[in-house]
């Protein structure tokens, strides 16, 4: 019998007519029948079911095997003995040897018919040590599922004891060796279906023999963590971890983190493989995992790793978003990694050029799965912005691309960022400040955040960008008297001269600290900028007394004398002066009092108070870039409002207060101030700017500075509870106050009071009203009779005859931005450029200025933006904007620099002489030699850091291309073409993005 169907199954008849041959066999095989006739039966189908070159032929030899199994017990058993079953296993079948793919599949099949048998035994304790065996020869995906089935649906042939231990752990070791080399969605399906059926068996395995989990975990971290040249663990060991029981959790991770055998790098390339298998599908627990063991390091206090390991893993994390099937966990990893990593804001940083693209996809997707990733992105996203304030050229492409989505409020985002910092205590983190390999492609020098000193950072970059300032700070001789000023003079010249990207002020902090701030909170930085100067000021003050006393003694030469006779560094450079006089309303008359400033505090008007133009003085302008030429007809120009003015009679109104106008933010439809145009000197058809109408205009209801400071200068009726103490009428009176500038700064300093007592919750609440910053801004200066004729003369400014205003021409030069609600919070950053004299050094001292250059210095000057240790290239634009993107990020303390002009003739050309005669400023000898040598440190720095650092990226696991996710998904309407295997299988829920 078996000669006939050996014959039809090799025939070339037709299927069908075979079937019926094959059929009548079978039918035939089931009556009794000698042993011989089973043997050459059951050699037949063994023979057809492991060498049939088609599915076919090993199909009957099935069929066969089974009809024997169920009608031939005896035969069937004797057949199916042990030393059968052993050269199977050792040696193969017939010419393809062990090469044969369908033994362990006969095997199982043979099993179901000798259960019951007597050899039963005997077979199930051969198969523990062979599928042991066969394991730790590392078989293919498809053999070790094979094997699996085979233990899945006989357990008896389970290892046992030590063995089963051993099993478990070369079990894992072959899965760390699976790959899918195909892309086809088929046979990615096919290899999850192979994976899923090995690591079902330890599942099983586990469930029965507890005692088995601890070994293989201790076996597979040492696969993740192995630091040698060799093939990267595949990703499917994803599939293990998440059949471990999650009691077990801390256990593990503590046993893990604190085993001192194990080395950094093995440490950072266990979590950074583990951080892979997010791209893992249908993974159970993995990312609870991964988080377990990223806090566990953090509890002990592991944060190289964990910083090592975010940099280098958090955009592959990100570009796993785009597929749905991974999504949930990715976004998991993602959160946490991006919510602990709080000391620097490196990692956010990474991710900022994919958001966009990632949101856009997301949209497009429009899912359940995408819109719940969308709102947790989001609220991700704005947690960062709150965090790493102050990089607004960077966050506004993020800002406009999640702008429709919700927006959580602080206190949800102070929980999510207080829940999941690595650590509360900030000076851990100290010494792991963002690395920057190389100075800011500016030029500039960034400045280190020593714990909240944000305020102190964005002070010292303002005045350092103030050029005459630091010119004149850096040309300071040695042993000047002033301890303070000589750490401003090396701070300026390690900023003007280090080779490292960012130094630390430490040193200075602690020489200009404020006694009454608390160490590590946030400051005011009005408060600390108006704290160093006086500081500065005052200790100035105290060397021209030790002088006086020098020169009493004639120990002092002539030259020296004059030097110290002169005023201040601060009061040349920031010292203003200001008039206040009070005018009793019933008597006029008027008593005066002249104080000095180093900055004006500008209040916000009420909501309802409207500022008017008058034509009475001069008022506070906005202008363009144009720089005004003196009037020819100085009859236009106005006197002070108390001077040249009829004293009202009894009975009549009071005095007009000061007028204020503002020109380019004139209210539509509202009547033109007539005399505007004059009183800026400026000829609209002359002036292209203003012909054209392309001045810049506010919003109806915004702020601009001009208004702030006309509101400062504008008269204040003193009524009421606040009633004036008139000397000449010895009563309390209605009076009238008013402010008036009679010396304009060099460096002029405006404080926006932005902070606000509220009585209700007894804190300071913050003003968020945007204000308009003009580029160039006029001042109007009370100039003295006696000086009158001089200004005329000389033709730079206007004035009047008599008694009356000049204007005084300014330019911006700093802004320190406040980002967040309240003075005790947020952060601060500035924007700065450089305001030098444009104007040419031949130029006629008597001829009114007509700078052609005036467009290029208002607007082309180069802006920085300074961000703590990030310094970066910025424009007037951005400053202009921040407010309209970041509504908690605003202008609070402003530097302008004044233009050449009548009252600053003597110190501009004291300034540009010194330029002429010196350019940079020279360094003395002590100095040169400490950045000499910090440089060479730093160099040396750099050289270590570089080894250091090569050790541990080496360790990292290899992984693909995690950009191929963005550019496939790019443009869904072109996956169409293109040269992958899988182009045109597409779209964002495709496997082929993942990493097997």
């Amino acid at each position: 019998m078996d000669k006939i169907l050996e014959a039809v199954v090799m025939s070339s008849y037709p299927n069908n007519v075979k079937q019926g041959l094959v059929r009548r066999v079978i039918e035939a095989a089931k009556q009794p029948m000698d042993s011989e006739q089973c043997w050459s039966m059951l050699e037949l189908s063994t023979k057809l079911y492991l060498t049939g070159d088609t599915k076919y032929k090993r199909e009957i030899g099935k069929e066969v095997l089974e009809v024997y199994g169920h009608y031939h017990p005896e035969e069937f058993e004797e057949f199916f003995n042990v030393r059968f079953l052993l050269s199977l296993l050792q040696e193969g079948y017939g010419p393809l040897g062990k090469r044969s793919h369908y033994i362990l599949d006969y095997i199982q099949l043979g099993l179901q018919f000798v259960l019951e048998s007597p050899s039963a035994n005997s077979i199930f304790s051969l198969l523990r040590i062979e599928v042991l065996r066969k394991v730790c020869e590392r078989p293919s995906p498809k053999q070790c599922a094979k094997i699996s089935k085979l233990l899945t649906q006989h357990p008896q042939c389970v290892p046992t004891g030590k063995h089963q231990v051993l099993f478990c752990q070369q079990l894992i070791r072959c899965i760390g060796q699976f790959q899918c080399i195909s892309e086809g969605e088929e046979d990615i399906m096919e290899f999850l279906e192979q994976v899923n059926k090995v690591s079902g068996l330890l599942q099983r395995i586990w469930r029965t023999q507890t005692s088995a989990i601890l070994p293989s975990l201790k076996e597979l971290f040492t696969i993740i963590s192995s630091t040698e040249e060799q093939e990267v663990p595949s990703n499917a060991l994803a599939s293990v971890v998440q059949f471990v029981p999650l009691e077990l959790m801390d256990g593990v991770i503590r046993n893990l983190t604190n085993d001192d055998s194990i080395t950094d790098v093995q440490m950072m390339t266990a979590i950074g493989r583990m951080i892979d298998w997010v791209s893992w599908p249908l993974g159970k627990n993995i990312d609870k995992w991964i988080i377990a063991l990223l806090k566990g390091l953090a509890a002990v206090k592991k944060f190289s790793i964990l910083i090592e390991v975010t940099l280098s893993k958090i955009e592959k994390v990100f570009s796993k978003l785009l597929y749905p099937i991974v999504r949930e966990g990715a976004l998991s990893v993602l959160q946490y990694m991006l919510l602990s990593f709080q000391h620097s804001h490196e990692a956010f940083h990474l991710l900022l050029p994919h958001i966009p693209r990632l949101v856009a996809s997301l949209k497009k997707e429009d899912s359940n799965s995408a819109t719940t990733s969308l709102e947790q992105l989001a609220e991700l996203i704005h947690c960062m912005f709150f965090r790493f304030s102050g990089f607004p050229d960077l966050y506004e492409p993020v800002l406009e691309a999640v702008k429709a989505l919700p927006i959580p409020n602080e206190d949800r985002i102070k929980h999510l960022l207080g829940q999941n910092a690595w650590t509360s205590q900030k000076n851990e983190l100290a010494c792991f400040y963002p690395r920057l390999a190389s100075k800011s492609e500016t030029g500039k020098i960034g400045l280190i955040n020593l714990g909240n000193t944000c305020y102190m950072n964005s002070i010292i970059q303002s005045l350092f960008m103030a050029s005459d300032f630091r010119h004149s700070v850096l040309n300071l001789t040695e042993g000047n008297s002033q301890p303070l000023m000589t750490k401003l003079q090396w701070l300026f010249a390690f900023l003007e001269h280090s080779q490292r990207p960012a130094i630390s002020p430490e040193s200075f902090l602690s020489a200009s600290w404020p006694p009454w701030f608390t160490p590590g909170a946030q400051q005011d930085c009005s408060e600390y900028l108006k704290y160093l100067l006086d500081r500065l000021h005052e200790e100035e003050k105290t060397g021209k007394r030790i002088y006086q006393k020098l020169k009493e003694s004639s120990l002092m030469s002539q030259a020296v004398e004059h030097h110290y006779l002169n005023k201040t560094l601060i009061e040349k450079m920031f010292g203003g002066k200001m008039m206040t006089k009070i005018r009793c309303l019933k008597c006029l008359n008027v008593s005066s009092r002249e104080e000095v400033f180093t900055d004006l505090s500008l209040a916000f008007p009420p909501p309802d108070r409207h500022v008017h133009g008058s034509p009475s003085v001069l008022p506070v302008e906005e202008i363009g870039p144009q720089f005004t030429e003196p009037p020819e007809n100085l009859s236009q120009l106005t006197g002070s409002p108390w001077i040249q003015r009829k004293a009202p009679m009894a009975g009549d109104p009071a005095a007009p207060p000061v007028p204020v106008e503002t020109l380019g933010f004139q209210e539509p439809g509202e009547a033109a101030n007539p005399l505007s145009g004059n009183a800026i000197g400026v000829d609209a058809a002359k002036d292209p700017l203003l012909a054209s109408g392309e001045q810049a205009r506010a919003p109806k209801d915004s702020r601009s500075v001009p208004d702030l400071i006309n509101y400062f200068l504008s008269p204040e009726r003193l009524t009421a509870e606040n009633k004036y103490h008139c000397e000449k009428c010895a009563s309390l009176q209605d009076a009238e106050k008013v402010a008036e500038l009679t010396e304009g700064p060099h460096y002029l300093i405006l404080t926006l009071l932005r902070f606000s007592f509220d009585p209700q919750t007894m804190k300071r609440k913050k003003i968020l009203d945007n204000v308009s910053i003009p580029v160039v801004l006029k001042l109007p200066i009370l100039v003295a009779p006696e000086e009158t004729e001089e200004v005329c003369r000389r033709g730079k400014d206007r004035a009047a005859p008599g008694s009356g205003f000049m204007s005084v021409v300014y330019d911006l030069c700093s802004v320190v931005v406040h980002s967040g609600i309240s003075s005790e919070s947020g952060h601060y950053y500035c924007y700065s450029r450089e305001c030098t004299d444009t104007l040419p050094h031949e130029q006629p001292r008597d001829r009114a200025p007509k700078l052609a250059s005036d467009k290029q210095l208002d607007f082309e000057i180069q802006w920085y933006l300074f961000n703590d240790t990030r310094v970066s290239f910025s424009s007037f634009e951005s400053v202009s904007n921040v407010t309209s993107f970041f509504p908690k990020d605003t202008a609070y303390v402003l530097f302008y620099r004044q233009r050449p002009g009548r009252q600053s003739c003597l110190l501009h050309e004291a300034l540009a002489e010194a330029g002429r005669l010196h350019g940079e400023p020279s360094l003395h000898k002590d100095l040169m030699e400490a950045i000499s040598k910090d440089n060479i440190l730093y160099l040396q720095e750099q050289e270590k850091e570089a080894r250091n650092r090569a050790a541990y990226i080496s360790a990292l696991p290899k992984s693909p291309l995690w950009w191929r996710d963005f550019d496939r998904d790019k443009d869904d309407d072109s996956s169409s073409g293109g040269c992958s295997p899988a182009a045109g299988g597409g779209g964002s829920g495709s496997f082929h993005g993942l990493v097997f």
